[in-house]
């Protein structure tokens, strides 16, 4: 197995190795306790080197070794403490003190409740004994009478001295009926409110009804205008195309007819010259009857 030179970092230095294929030191048995190396530490295996970090190292903050505390933060932290420190040093002036004692005398503690007890390192315990005779029967609970006080008096009541029916119900009746009447009242009213919606609703329906078919009337015209537009201007390009057609046909006609009235009598002239018109009874005599003779 190939060891791993590995070299220790420096102060302000990094942490190198290298890992060359070379010989290893022999084995040895033991390890020799009084040997010194002064030398690179040798591993062999990384499993059993202490600077490897084995677990979870997401979160791990470790900062390097050459990094340099934040001046800011640092001095946030400064001032975060003189804060803290400040608001206790003002609480504690801030807290009610007892007065300095006089010369010879002491403050000491003292109970300030309403119930004073004495304070002892050990309560005191005492022992007592008590001896309860059999159970009895217990006897029917008596009924309960209050005592009388005061003097007994009658009086006479005839009928009508104290309440009068008829009297007495008139408040009530006209105010049931009072409450009635508005309640029935309040509710034909919220009826006649509630139908008045309904009919200004429907009107205001009936009449978005009407807007909308007439604003679709009015598209629907927009678009048959749109589309006589559009034929109309089609019909007109065809014309005006079928017109330039026909002024370009009769201007080439023309054209044609003036090259060619002076062309034809040339050409003719031309080939009588030449001799492709001819008489075929003249030539036959020519040719023939005059050479025979």
């Amino acid at each position: 197995m190939a060891a791993t030179a590995a070299k220790m970092p420096d102060q302000g230095g990094t942490y190198t190795f290298q890992s060359k294929p070379h010989e290893g030191p022999p084995a040895m048995k033991f390890r020799d306790p009084y040997q010194t190396t002064n030398g690179p530490a040798l591993y062999g295996n990384i499993m059993y080197d202490r600077r490897i970090v084995r677990g979870n190292t997401y979160a791990q903050h470790v900062l390097p070794a050459t990094v340099q505390p934040d001046p800011i933060e640092v001095q946030r932290q400064a001032e975060a403490r003189r804060r803290i420190l400040a608001r206790k040093r003002a609480t504690d002036q801030l807290r009610p003190r007892s007065a300095e004692p006089v010369e010879g005398r002491k403050h000491i503690d003292v109970q300030t409740e309403l119930y004073l007890e004495e304070i002892k390192d050990r309560v005191e315990e005492a022992d007592v004994e008590c001896q309860t005779d059999a159970f009895l029967d217990r006897p029917p609970t008596p009924l309960f009478v209050p005592a009388k006080t005061g003097v007994d008096n009658t009086t006479q009541i005839l009928d009508g001295e104290l309440f009068d029916f008829d009297i007495e119900v008139k408040p009530i009746l006209e105010v049931l009926v009072g409450k009635t009447i508005e309640q029935a009242l309040m509710e034909v009213m919220e009826e006649e409110e509630l139908a008045n919606l309904r009919a200004q609703q429907r009107q205001f329906e009936e009449l978005r009804h009407a807007e909308l078919v007439e604003t679709q009337r009015l598209e629907e015209q927009e678009r048959r205008h749109c589309e006589e537009k559009q034929r109309r201007m089609a019909q007109q390009r065809e014309v005006l195309a079928i017109e330039a057609e026909t002024a370009r046909k009769i201007a080439a006609r023309a054209f044609a007819q003036n090259y060619l009235s002076d062309l034809v009598p040339s050409v003719f002239g031309a080939l009588s010259e030449n001799g492709y018109f001819y008489d075929p009874v003249a030539k036959d005599v020519e040719g023939n009857f005059v050479l025979g003779y």
